[in-house]
């Protein structure tokens, strides 16, 4: 009973949803103030009813309902209860159903905190983003139902996939689509904005905390999912290229390009054009990187929950989601303010800059992403596009940007001294200087020689030229005095953070790549292997059950000549249910590296095979996640982004 009214729920959002697009956007095309207010509460009866429906899948989920297909694929009664509740979105249908509810989700807020928009623009933006949610839930409805119903349900259920039961992989998806879906926001504000034909500095302060909370879910989501990868492959590496996690890095870039259009926007009024462009084809990616994600249309070692057949009416939504409004760009462009002009030397040149990087080089993993496709379809020929090209040609927009980023932060807006910012950004090339002659210095016994040295040691430069520019940007602002810096705007500490966690970001790639050191070996019980000038010397394996697996746990003694570093204890597992094995690393973790251990399979000798790694940095690269989240959200928190009045969409 419980699952057909979850369904009924699902049932009555699609009719809402239909209801709030039809009622706000003709309502506000005639001027009429009960239809446009109606929209309001369409979007809080959308949300409530979609957060019924799925509170019913994951009671379904709990109580072990295997009448319910999408739970019998992806459940069984001795599963951990994180994993059942993660198994709701594990499966295709409920997957969906999770993008629906974080779509309500962002209508629903919009519409509480909407007060202080003029009632005609609000009524718009909701319009639009009814007939989004109006097309996922007719999709979850009409072609992805997660309540189908069984007739003869079995006493247990299939499984998920072992390796998706990891905490890593219960929050990567909820965080991703916070992230993807938060992009929808963004792209029904610029939709609205070009209903009416204007933008100005009152549209861009309003879209620009949606664009922030949008990129911090998103960064967090992307980094949940390199932290999945790292800890549950097995392969010691957290980044693969493959297709899946460029669904992610794509919009991942236009919504950073997107957040620096939208503060240019609203700070000078120039780059309108830009933001809306961006904001359109931020959520297009999105919805392309989940048309990827669940059609497998391209095989990746992150897919699940794929259906080719269901896959064509998600392309026929991105085609009228993406169509519909790139059309609409094109007839309005002719009427967007393009804002007062600016010299070559100034923020609003970097900033175009900036935007031209990001956007080029997410065409750039799009095109690699997509050639294997193309090429099939052209040719005939099966090609692989593997990280090879990804690093060739995505390495030199970063190493531009992280250039560039500094000088921009400094430059003044409409006209500035370029001689000027460069003198003051003299301490940051010391740093940089620095940094990359210690870095290369320190790195050693690196598997690719003296290219993969150079490599790093010039990725650490360059990270301590961003860091140490933001922490000048900070200075310059306080005007060199220490106890102004606490009195600067939370935004400028947001931009500043952020900035530090990309030069973090890079600092920590360049280190764990270059400095990766790997071992491989068939151990017996007492044997030792050589690992970066440690040992590792296995001591015994043995059995042990877990709820629905079977695993071997080694022993394994770290050691640094005599002296004992640790015992780590890594796994495989077996799960019967689903005939799969896993493995299970173990890993030491340490603010200068990380070392990381694997059991595989047995040998026909007695031994075992063990492969150990060693990844400098690897805890800065999480730390650099979370500092540009955090400097996402501290700018969201600032003065600035709090209500105000925008009476209209224009200046």
């Amino acid at each position: 009973m419980t699952a057909e009214l979850g369904h009924f729920a699902l049932i009555l959002a699609f009719c809402t949803a239909l209801m709030q697009a039809g009622l706000t956007l003709w309502g506000a095309a005639r001027g009429w103030d009960g239809w446009m207010a109606a929209g309001r509460r369409a979007a809080g009866m959308q949300l409530g009813l979609l957060a019924l429906a799925f509170a019913a899948l994951t009671w379904g989920a709990l109580s072990d309902d295997f009448s319910l297909d999408l739970i019998r694929r992806s459940s069984q009664r001795a599963k951990p209860m994180l994993y059942k509740i993660a198994g709701v979105w594990g499966g295709h249908e409920g997957s969906m159903l999770l993008w629906a509810l974080i779509l309500a989700l962002f209508g629903g807020l919009f519409a509480v905190t909407s007060g202080h928009v003029a009632a005609r623009f609000r009524a718009r933006v909701l319009g639009v983003q009814g007939a989004i949610g109006a097309a996922v839930t007719g999709y979850a409805v009409l072609v992805s139902n997660p309540f189908t119903r069984l007739t003869d349900p079995p006493i247990e259920g299939l499984g998920m996939n072992p390796l998706l039961e990891d905490p890593g992989l219960a929050l990567h998806p909820p965080l991703l689509y916070l992230g993807y879906v938060g992009l929808s926001l963004a792209y029904s504000l610029a939709v609205a904005a070009l209903i009416e034909g204007r933008t100005g500095a009152g549209w861009a302060g309003l879209l620009r905390p949606w664009v922030l909370l949008a990129w911090m879910f998103l960064t967090l989501g992307i980094a949940a999912g390199a932290w999945w990868a790292y800890r549950e492959l097995g392969w010691g590496g957290f980044w693969f290229w493959d297709p899946v996690e460029n669904a992610s890095l794509i919009p991942w870039l236009l919504a950073t390009a997107l957040l620096h259009s939208v503060l240019a926007a609203e700070k000078r009024g120039v780059l309108s054009a830009w933001t809306i462009l961006l904001a359109i084809l931020g959520f297009g990616a999105a919805l392309g990187g989940t048309f990827i994600v669940r059609s497998g249309l391209l095989g990746s070692v992150h897919a699940f929950a794929t259906d080719p057949a269901r896959g064509i009416a998600l392309l026929a939504i991105l085609g009228v989601v993406l169509g519909g409004a790139l059309a609409l760009f094109a007839a309005r462009a002719g009427r967007i303010d393009p804002g007062p002009g600016f010299a070559l030397i100034s923020r609003e040149s970097a900033l175009v800059f900036n935007n031209l990087l990001l956007s080029v080089g997410a065409f750039v993993v799009l095109t690699g992403t997509l050639w294997p496709l193309i090429a099939e379809a052209v040719s005939g020929r099966i090609l692989s596009v593997g990280a090879p090209y990804f690093d060739r040609a995505v390495t030199p927009f970063a190493v531009l940007l992280g250039l560039v980023l500094p000088v921009g932060a400094l430059l003044g807006w409409k006209h500035a001294r370029l001689h000027r910012v460069l003198s003051g950004l003299g301490p940051a090339l010391i740093v940089a200087l620095i940094a990359g002659g210690l870095s290369w210095m320190g790195l050693n016994g690196t598997e690719q020689g003296g290219m993969s040295r150079l490599a790093g040691a010039l990725a650490v430069g360059l990270g301590g030229w961003i860091v140490a520019g933001a922490v000048i940007d900070l200075g310059q602002r306080a005007r060199g005095r220490p106890g102004r810096i606490l009195r600067l705007p939370r935004a400028d500490h947001g931009r500043a953070l952020g900035h530090a966690g990309f030069g973090l970001l890079i600092v920590a790639i360049g280190l764990s790549t270059a400095g990766r050191v790997e071992t491989l070996a068939a151990l017996r019980p007492g044997a030792q292997m050589p690992l970066g000038g440690l040992g590792v010397t296995l001591d015994a394996v043995t059995r042990r059950d877990g709820p629905n697996y079977r695993a071997d746990v080694a022993r394994l003694t770290l050691r640094d000549g005599p002296e004992v570093l640790a015992r780590l204890s890594p796994e495989r597992r077996v799960y019967p249910l689903q005939g799969l094995a896993t493995a299970e690393a173990a890993i030491l973790v340490s603010a200068r590296r990380d070392i990381y251990l694997v059991l595989g399979d047995p040998q026909g000798d007695g031994s075992w095979a063990v492969r150990g790694y060693l990844r400098p940095g690897m805890l800065w690269l999480w730390g650099a996640a979370g500092m540009m989240a955090a400097g996402g959200a501290l700018a969201l928190s600032d003065r600035r982004g709090r209500k105000r009045r925008v009476p209209c969409a224009c200046r």
